[in-house]
């Protein structure tokens, strides 16, 4: 059930240059929020900016009723967004999207592949896999260390494993160079960049692994009707925004081939 509601903002912390976190209160009973699914956010006080903005839930705490954002700071919305303080409110559309299959069996082993502003989802993926026995490595990649933000984050749900084009972070190199991408595993999940998803699904494809990827198409109502977001399937052009963002690798029509 989707909600529109304003939350107060109880924790902010900046994340390195490019990211900050926020860490949002409902004050009520907050909706579930499955992992994968998304936030549209409303951006006031800032004329350049007349649509929500689509951001990942980063993390999720049920019983406190609290919701984490991690947010990259590349425009004028975001901007806005990381002058904010604790005290303030945030108004949220929530939750939204058809999120990550979570369903393993105890004992699977999954691989969770996060890039850039695309590691924010993989959180909440891994703790509610963990919650479900399910064996975690988490591969997290960037240009160089500044764009990996909150690692430590990660460890007590998995196996970290870090890549940078530079070498300055872990393994040099991209993050299907990466010794652990080359190991067996019942489900692959990846979310970041689209060359770097595009060939995560390619090298899972021609492995015979399954793979769900977390497309980043342009996103503006985030409830399926302004349609800017269709993407290809095999079941006809879909929204990206209600019936994503996350899909089977199968389902997309040569998604990862091109």
């Amino acid at each position: 059930m989707k909600e529109i509601h304003n939350f107060t903002i109880i924790d902010r912390q900046q994340r390195g240059e490019h990211y900050f976190s926020l860490v949002l209160k409902h004050g009520g009973h907050m909706q579930p929020i499955a992992p994968g699914q998304f936030v549209e956010v409303l951006i006031e006080d800032e004329p350049r900016v007349m649509l929500r903005r689509p951001i990942s839930v980063h993390d999720v705490d049920p019983e406190a009723g609290t919701l984490s954002l991690l947010i990259q700071i590349v425009g004028n919305g975001t901007r806005r967004l990381s002058l904010l303080q604790v005290g303030d409110h945030l108004n949220l559309v929530y939750p939204l999207g058809h999120g990550f299959t979570t369903d393993l069996p105890a004992g699977s082993r999954a691989l969770l592949v996060g890039g850039g502003a695309g590691i924010a989802p993989l959180l909440h993926l891994a703790k509610e896999l963990k919650a479900k026995d399910v064996q975690c490595t988490i591969l997290l990649g960037g240009r160089t260390a500044s764009l990996i933000p909150v690692c430590d984050e990660f460890l007590p749900y998995g196996t970290l494993c870090l890549t940078t084009d530079d070498g300055s972070l872990g393994h040099k190199g991209l993050v299907v160079s990466h010794p652990a991408f080359a190991e067996s595993y019942d489900m692959v999940y990846t979310c970041g960049p689209t060359p770097m998803m595009k060939a995560v699904a390619r090298s899972a494809a021609e492995r015979g692994l399954r793979c769900e990827v977390s497309l980043e198409n342009m996103m503006a109502c985030g409830v399926g009707a302004c349609l800017c977001c269709v993407t290809d399937t095999d079941q006809g052009h879909r929204c990206v925004c209600k019936d994503g963002p996350v899909f089977d690798i199968s389902t997309l029509k040569k998604w990862y081939q091109c």
